[in-house]
């Protein structure tokens, strides 16, 4: 059946202030660089969410905004609709972004000194945020075992112990190795953390990016009336708006709430933009069948590469993601250290992927890259990998 989006369409983003395209060069210190790196894809996003950008720009005036009721019920319809999760209204917390969130969310709840725990390898700006606020980075490294990784539980028990442990940032599903976490594992994080006090911060940002059969569990669901949890969440990876600066922080317990709220107001960072509320409301209320096109998309992207790699550079193993747009590939077979790597793919290749040393030291040897892209990019991509890789 034929899609009603083209996510073959090239949208050029150079020259546009893209973080992606126009920094790339400088951030990789390249030249002429393809980005496969960031979580950002190069789609536009659904039509009803341009239309509805494009009415709050007509209007001209753009001014001081806040969430109405609809705002508040596109977040409650969108979770209980997907995940039979229910939301209560209160719960909801902006913040401009999720990463942002997790900042006030440290800030809010935990002293300098405090032990943070979090789940190598695992999106960067976790450790950063946790070292730049004055907090103890605690690595509860997944397991890896040809190819299939898993929670450490027994290290995650003897981490929780420890009398400076106060927090832990969950990743679900987890970026970058793609893991869609099952209700007995996620009941287990909750036993061990509720035994010991310790707050759950669940950044669930990539939730409606599931591929194949795997569904994702909002921890949520699984702990309703657990006062010391909280769930971040986003229409900005699910529909590339990020740029948006939209998130909301799900917080059940009054009081936790309170603190985040006020450390959110004294960052001075309380006021969504309009073009976030409007591209929100949009997508939650009219995006479900573009979501469905794309994932399809993004299966089919992901097929070329599993393939690709599989005839024309099998020393190269894809972690076959459950979900998200980012494709974690071992590439420990070629017998390069993982600084060999990184110059073949600044200088040879001319692809930026994200390296995976960044992710933790057990990324070391691994690169991500970003599928979320119009499949003669992908493809060029990867031409330009294998290329580069069977020469050196």
């Amino acid at each position: 059946m034929k899609s009603n989006y083209n996510f073959d369409r090239i949208i050029e983003r150079r020259n546009t202030n893209s973080e992606k395209w126009d920094r790339c060069d400088f951030l990789f210190e390249g030249e002429n660089l393809l980005p496969m790196w960031v979580a950002d894809m190069d789609f536009q996003a659904p039509p009803e969410v341009i239309e509805a950008l494009e009415r709050v720009t007509s209007h001209g005036v753009f001014g001081y905004s806040a969430y109405s009721d609809s705002t508040y019920e596109s977040v409650q319809n969108w979770f209980s609709r997907r995940y039979s999760w229910d939301i209560e209204r209160e719960w909801i917390c902006f913040s401009p972004g999720v990463v942002a969130g997790i900042s006030f969310i440290i800030q809010s709840l935990t002293e300098a000194g405090d032990e943070i725990i979090i789940q190598p390898p695992v999106y960067y700006p976790f450790s950063k945020l946790i070292e730049g606020t004055g907090r103890i980075v605690s690595e509860n490294f997944l397991l890896e075992d040809n190819g299939n990784y898993s929670i450490n539980f027994s290290e995650l028990e003897e981490l929780c112990t420890r009398p400076a442990a106060k927090m832990i940032i969950l990743s679900s599903p987890h970026n970058p190795v793609g893991r869609v976490w099952q209700k007995n594992e996620l009941e287990e994080i909750l036993r061990i953390c509720e035994a010991n006090n310790i707050i759950v911060v669940s950044d669930e940002i990539h939730c409606d990016l599931t591929l194949g059969d795997s569904m994702h569990i909002p921890m949520g669901k699984i702990a309703p009336h657990y006062e010391r949890l909280i769930t971040c969440t986003s229409p900005s990876k699910t529909f590339n708006l990020a740029g948006c600066k939209t998130s909301n922080i799900i917080i059940p317990g009054k009081e936790m709430r309170e603190k985040f709220q006020g450390t959110v107001l004294r960052n001075g960072c309380a006021d969504p933009n309009p073009f976030g509320i409007a591209a929100m409301e949009a997508a939650y209320c009219h995006g479900e069948e573009w979501l469905c096109e794309l994932k399809k998309y993004l299966e089919r992207n992901l097929k070329i590469i599993r393939d690709t790699l599989k005839h024309e550079l099998p020393e190269v193993r894809l972690i076959e993601p459950e979900a998200t747009y980012l494709a974690w590939l071992d590439f420990r077979g070629t017998g390069k250290s993982w600084q060999e790597q990184d110059r073949i793919f600044r200088d040879i290749a001319k692809v930026a992927p994200d390296p995976g040393h960044i992710f933790g030291e057990n990324g070391r040897g691994f690169q991500r890259i970003n599928f979320a892209c119009p499949e003669t990019t992908l493809r060029e991509g990867l031409d330009r990998i294998i290329r580069a890789f069977r020469k050196n």
